[in-house]
């Protein structure tokens, strides 16, 4: 058996990216918070977050329970898997995973920042903080639908770039997540407005998009003061550069683009 062991911090949106890196590496088992899942379904395990504390969540991530580990050691054997993906927190987490489950040494080590941008990183981050959510790899009717069912919601299809069919997620709200601070669009479009209010040749800011998904993107409209008191390309890049500055700043996130335009 080939292992691949992909790690990064919790939130940096590991359980998404494994999906896209086993579909690219032909890579049919994926070992993640507890689960086996062979090629799209759960086949055996329970999931760590649906433990009720971190402690547990963390034993059950690396299989401390006897009668899990026997379960995924001997659906491992069953299914006959020649390439497995472990999903783990650091390098230490995903061999301890491999040791625990009797798989030998780690062949590769993937770094979520080999899959994942800068920018990428910082939005699953940030969605972790403010919204609590944590991403299963497994479609949504593959969890048991019983005492968690208020916690789980559907998450995405997901498709590669020439739109095969990659796979599915599931989001949940783990009892264990350690409070989540909400930040409503009122404040991110407060953001932007107060920006660009900063820069003289801008008479108002007339609207504000803020796209939160994967990488955020922001589309703002604003009439200027005539006549300008620089060139119109120079005003532009004033204003996207005082926005992403200000996100940086103040919530940690590198913006994928802004888009602007100018009204009468």
């Amino acid at each position: 058996m080939i292992i691949y062991g992909l790690y990064g911090p919790s939130g940096t949106g590991k359980s998404t990216s494994s999906l896209f890196f086993a579909h690219e590496q032909n890579i049919p088992a994926i070992i993640d918070d507890g689960l086996l899942i062979y090629k799209g379904k759960r086949v055996a395990g329970a999931s760590a977050k649906f433990e009720k504390n971190y402690i547990t969540a963390v034993k059950r991530a690396t299989f401390h329970m006897e009668h899990h580990r026997n379960e995924v050691v001997k659906a491992l054997k069953q299914y006959k898997i020649k390439k497995l993906l472990i999903i783990g927190t650091s390098i230490r987490m995903v061999d301890k995973i491999a040791n625990a489950l009797q798989l030998g040494q780690i062949d590769h080590y993937v770094n979520v920042t080999d899959l994942r941008s800068s920018s990428e990183i910082k939005m699953a981050l940030y969605v972790r903080k403010t919204e609590g959510k944590h991403v299963i790899p497994v479609p949504y009717l593959q969890i048991e639908q019983n005492f968690f069912k208020k916690m789980i919601t559907k998450g995405k299809r997901l498709f590669s770039h020439q739109r095969e069919y990659i796979g599915e997620t599931t989001i949940v709200h783990p009892d264990f997540t350690r409070g989540t601070i909400h930040i409503s669009d009122n404040i991110l479009n407060a953001i932007v407005e107060k920006e660009v209010s900063r820069i003289k040749d801008i008479k108002a800011c007339k609207h504000v998009t803020v796209h939160m998904y994967m990488t955020p993107t922001i589309q703002v409209h604003v009439s200027l003061h005539y006549p300008l008191s620089r060139p119109l390309k120079e005003v532009g890049t004033d204003i996207q550069k005082r926005i992403i500055d200000a996100f940086q700043q103040f919530l940690e996130l590198e913006i994928e683009q802004v888009k602007v335009t100018f009204e009468k």
